[in-house]
């Protein structure tokens, strides 16, 4: 475990270093006028990446479920002199989301980067209740695919292309130590990206969920901490795979290119702030991701800049 945490470090010391580094002006395909959107960015690894964007020059929007806090959120960033604009947005609800597309057409016309943090997590420490189930797959799975859907259509078509970035986790990955997933079908079945579809995703939560309702989730093979939480990560990520490769079909100078990645465990509300990842440094490859030169990166998951398998 010494050694573990001695590697992760490094990498996080590596990952600080490269965040110092600017992007050259052959690199940089933004200007002040393309615009981001961050999900659940009023504080936390969002509100991080809304800040580290607008600190790349972009104009970012930050979102939040809760006006108050999210108007809030937006002046602290706006006062440093950030360019951040405010709009409230639930992931949950359809009419916020319309208000949410109409609102941005009316004044920008067009977003190039949508970056999907929305989420919940009702389980910290060893504690691992399937009580808020639903709530958490409706939000981190069902909201995610909501609004990218909503989103596409308002995704500036450029040559650089637009770019879908989602915060996931590695609690969602298929055979990951710590919360593996031992339902041997349904993981032959997310790892089949060839012939992987968004209604078999949604047919693997459903089920997942039924077990919840009728008390045998237990011995269904599935992830043994942060069990609801992982199934929807892990639902999330394969998402990702069956969008990049509906997107990868979009003819030149209207791609948009798909990722995911773990921030780490992140010292934040979600996490009751036990975490040993700063906030700064788990929105960075978000940040990366969303601004990566290369168009060719789409369908893959990543962390600490690297990509890492599903």
């Amino acid at each position: 475990m010494v050694g573990s945490k001695e590697k992760r470090d490094k990498r996080l010391q590596q990952v600080s270093l490269l965040r110092t580094i600017p992007y050259s002006d052959h690199q940089r395909w933004w200007t002040s006028e393309t615009v981001a959107v961050v999900t659940g960015a009023n504080r936390g690894i969002g509100f991080e990446m809304v800040k580290q964007l607008a600190g790349h020059g972009l104009t970012v929007i930050l979102t939040s479920r809760d006006e108050n806090v999210g108007v809030e959120a937006a002046k602290v960033l706006q006062e440093g002199g950030f360019n951040v604009d405010f709009h409230r947005l639930d992931i949950l609800d359809t009419s916020s989301i319309q208000d949410f597309c109409q609102w941005i057409k009316e004044k920008y016309g067009f977003i190039d980067v949508l970056i999907n943090n929305a989420g919940v997590n009702y389980n910290v420490g060893t504690h691992n209740s399937v009580e808020y189930s639903h709530m958490v797959i409706s939000t981190n799975y069902n909201g995610t695919k909501n609004i990218i859907k909503a989103m596409i259509p308002l995704m500036r078509q450029a040559s650089p292309g637009a770019r879908i970035v989602n915060v996931t986790s590695r609690l969602g990955r298929l055979k990951g130590r710590h919360s593996k997933l031992e339902n041997e079908a349904v993981r032959a079945k997310l790892m089949d990206v060839d012939s992987l579809t968004e209604e078999a995703i949604d047919e693997t939560v459903s089920e997942f969920l039924k077990q919840v309702e009728e008390g045998t989730w237990e011995s269904g093979g599935w992830p043994h901490s942060f069990t609801d939480y992982s199934v929807s990560k892990m639902a999330v990520n394969a998402y990702t795979r069956v969008l990049a490769k509906e997107l990868s079909e979009r003819p030149e100078g209207e791609k948009i290119y798909a990722n995911c990645f773990c921030p780490g465990w992140v010292k934040t509300a979600m996490t009751g702030y036990a975490g040993n990842i700063s906030a700064e440094d788990g929105a960075d490859t978000g940040v990366w991701l969303a601004l990566l030169p290369d168009q060719a990166i789409t369908g893959k998951f990543f962390a600490e800049r690297r990509e890492i398998s599903f």
